[in-house]
């Protein structure tokens, strides 16, 4: 007989950044993804320098993974992980009405760029927080994964 699992017990995510243009956000992005909960977090195309304002150590509690480019990225993304491109489109489900996948991999652009066309293209699902203007890439990340941690709690 094969035994049932909470899907709870087999869901995670992580949270990147693609092309990401400063240290700070990165290291913001990091710090938030250890305190809601993330199992990993990773850049595409960028470069990060351990910040010392890093009172938290994150460093030493969440894996960072570091990609040159994204098709590397998207040959090691965990089996059965769903792509979730963060991306103010047309094509994108408002967060309000976005059901998170049980194993996900968030994945933001940078603040001026957002994400090309041949990493949208990929996504698995294209999710959109509301504003006419994009936030702050940290805070965008923030928020995402708040929205995670209350739907998933209902459930």
């Amino acid at each position: 007989m094969k035994k049932k699992w909470p899907l709870k017990e087999e869901s995670f995510f992580g949270i990147g950044l693609y092309q990401p243009k400063t240290h700070h956000n990165v290291g913001t992005l990091w710090r938030s993804a250890y305190i809601l909960g993330a199992k990993f977090i990773f850049i595409i195309d960028g470069k990060y320098n351990h910040q010392s304002s890093d009172s938290q150590k994150t460093w030493s509690k969440i894996p960072f993974y570091k990609y040159d480019d994204f098709d590397q990225f998207y040959k090691t993304l965990p089996y059965s992980t769903q792509l979730v491109g963060v991306e103010m489109s047309d094509n994108s489900t408002a967060i309000t009405n976005f059901a998170h996948p049980a194993r996900g991999a968030y994945l933001l652009g940078a603040e001026d760029n957002g994400l090309p066309k041949h990493v949208i293209n990929r996504c698995h699902h294209l999710v959109q927080l509301p504003g006419e203007s994009s936030l702050n890439v940290a805070v965008s990340g923030s928020l995402i994964m708040y929205d995670r941690i209350l739907k998933w709690e209902k459930q």
